[in-house]
């Protein structure tokens, strides 16, 4: 059969991976950081105001001051190879990529570069009529998971011919999970050249009506950390960080906590952020750096900062078994 002049050429069919986390601004600058709250503070997952209300107050005052107070944030914590979320996130993508036959691996931001829409439609010209939309939140929350997923589809309504889609669904309590967040946090304090004598979980903050709203997110943060507790032998203190805005965020507050806990004879203390699939500003910056001046400004004398999972091996061997999981039934059945 002869085909008509401009006919598109079909690929083989694939299936996609597509790894999504956050965002983060392009560069470490007052415009590019402001550039990039326009967008992830305009999110109406992520800011519950009416728009005729917030957006005055986003316009005229917050993205006037902060981006400037950012900027700073930002460079204290930017690489040779962009953001640290960005480079983490590609870096986990690529260890990826050659783990199941016939399989794309790519990755995204849900704010700012690479966008999902332009790798989603970079999938499907690649030939892949299956993806799977993966967001690295471990904990559900609508202002994270769901908003990834709500970006995607968004993308999808302008497609003609949409490939089959899945998504990731939370894995606070996976067994695999919790299993890589203690093999990773035993390492970590065994290269310490002090024992902590509190453990610190810190979580992402949420304003406290999510919890009565009934997004599940605290209660998985909760979860996660009684499991990991349970798997270390150990309790742990868990705390909510990143508060913004005057309303009432979840509780205790991780910097309130950091100052509080040496006049409580609590001098040694170590922090893991369980909630990140991948180090970031929120913490290499509030917790590694920050929370660190705060806890020993107030007294403390020794802190460490314990790393996230990043692409790590024990991290890469449990998102590849997690991903296996959801990929069961298309991995083989094209």
């Amino acid at each position: 059969m002869t085909l008509p002049p401009n006919h598109p050429v079909i690929p083989a069919p694939r299936i996609g991976v597509l790894l999504v986390n956050l965002g983060t601004p392009d560069e470490a600058n007052p415009r590019a950081v402001k550039r990039y709250l326009a967008e992830f503070l305009s999110d109406r997952r992520v800011v519950e105001i009416p728009s005729i209300a917030w957006q005055p107050i986003l316009r005229g005052i917050i993205l006037n001051t902060r981006p400037k107070k950012s900027a700073h944030a930002y460079g204290q914590v930017w690489t040779d190879q962009g953001s640290p979320l960005a480079a983490f996130t590609q870096a986990q993508a690529e260890a990826l990529k050659g783990s199941w036959p016939g399989v794309t691996v790519d990755w995204a931001m849900r704010y700012g570069n690479p966008a999902i829409g332009e790798r989603l439609a970079a999938m499907k010209a690649a030939g892949c009529e299956r993806i799977l939309i993966a967001p690295l939140y471990p904990q559900y929350c609508a202002a994270t998971t769901a908003t990834a997923n709500d970006k995607a589809f968004d993308a999808l309504a302008g497609m003609r011919w949409q490939p089959a889609i899945r998504t990731l669904p939370p894995y606070h309590d996976d067994p695999l999970y919790i299993d890589a967040l203690a093999a990773s946090v035993r390492a970590s304090l065994a290269a310490l050249d002090f024992e902590p004598q509190a453990l610190i979980a810190s979580f992402h903050g949420m304003p406290a009506r999510t919890l009565e709203l009934g997004d599940p997110y605290h209660c998985h943060c909760r979860k996660t950390a009684r499991l990991l507790g349970e798997a270390l032998g150990r309790d742990l203190l868990v705390t909510f960080q990143s508060r913004f805005g005057r309303a009432k965020w979840l509780e205790p507050a991780t910097d309130t906590t950091l100052a509080t806990l040496p006049g409580q004879g609590t001098k040694r203390v170590a922090i893991v952020a369980p909630g990140f699939s991948a180090d970031c500003l929120e913490t290499l910056e509030e917790l590694a750096i920050r929370g660190r001046e705060t806890f020993l400004t107030a007294g403390g004398e020794r802190f460490a900062y314990l790393s996230c999972l990043n692409d790590s091996e024990p991290g890469i061997t449990m998102l590849r078994a997690i991903l296996s999981r959801e990929l069961a039934g298309w991995v083989g059945a094209q």
